[in-house]
């Protein structure tokens, strides 16, 4: 925002409210209240929230911009900011681009030389992160599972890889399946937080293992937006004879410096140590 109230021309990403009206900001009203073009995930929605806060249209363009329709609604966004416009954009709840449309329209204003600006806000990810009582000084927002089942297992296995706790999104008809396949490659012991219907009126927060959650709501019909918050894989503490074996059985598949490379990944150990550690062994094997 500028002086007298204007917003500066270029594309502003709004966020909004995930649950509750008054988690809007101060900045998110003054901008959709002096926009010259809002776009929005759904029109109706935005409307919706402008008249609980006051805000008037007023004749204003509204353009609706979703997954469905970008090829055909993003050259009338970029041909108002063209026009020296400034255009506020809102997913239907949060903050867009995190799991909501917005990211292809930010590339392409970016590409094409105009302003981006970020009105921060509400966030589900970082909203359930905050209750979860999980780890939060590494995380990583992974979004949706595959629907694939093939897919969604390699999906699976590999949220271990960042080393920090994981936050994604589920489909309350499917939370109950995940949450065994999370048990499964992960270990019943995982800790997780399932966290439901954040900031309104039915607000939950179930914190357990993989195991414990899973049977809190077997027998549950859920509804409303699901979190899931997973706990990072314990530290794995080498154990010198396991190392050696795995090297070992490395060693028969691969040269030295691939078989150091895959056991320090699996048990996290320096590469550079464990490549001594692997030359040592083929010099004993006197090959």
């Amino acid at each position: 925002m500028s002086a007298g109230g204007k917003v500066s021309p270029g594309l502003h990403f709004v966020a909004t409210p995930i649950g509750s009206a008054r988690d809007i900001t101060l900045r998110a009203l003054d901008i959709l209240a002096a926009a010259d073009v809002i776009a929005a995930e759904d029109t109706r929605t935005a409307r919706k929230l402008m008249e609980i806060h006051g805000v008037k249209v007023e004749g204003r363009p509204m353009i609706a911009y979703h997954d469905h329709n970008g090829a055909e609604a993003r050259p009338k966004v970029l041909a108002a900011l063209g026009q020296g416009r400034s255009v506020a954009y809102v997913s239907e709840a949060g903050t867009p681009l995190v799991a909501d449309p917005g990211y292809q329209l930010g590339r392409a204003a970016i590409d094409a030389g105009f302003a981006v600006f970020s009105a921060p806000g509400a966030s589900a990810a970082l909203a359930a992160l905050t209750v979860s009582g999980l780890a939060s000084d590494r995380f990583l927002f992974a979004g949706f599972a595959p629907s694939a089942a093939g897919a969604r297992r390699k999906w699976i296995e590999g949220l271990d890889a960042a080393g920090a706790t994981v936050i994604i999104y589920e489909s309350p008809k499917r939370v109950h399946r995940i949450l065994g396949e999370l048990a499964e490659a992960l270990g019943d012991d995982r800790n997780i937080a399932l966290c439901r219907e954040l900031t309104k009126r039915f607000e939950e927060v179930l914190r357990g293992t993989c195991r414990r959650v899973a049977d809190q709501i077997a027998d549950r019909a859920l509804k409303g937006e699901i979190v899931l918050v997973i706990a990072r894989a314990p530290v794995r503490i080498a154990d010198a004879g396991d190392v050696e074996v795995a090297l070992k059985q490395a060693l028969l598949e691969m040269p030295v410096k691939a078989a150091a490379a895959k056991v320090a990944e699996a048990f996290g150990l320096s590469r550079r140590d464990v490549y001594q550690s692997a030359l040592r062994l083929k010099e004993e094997d006197g090959s």
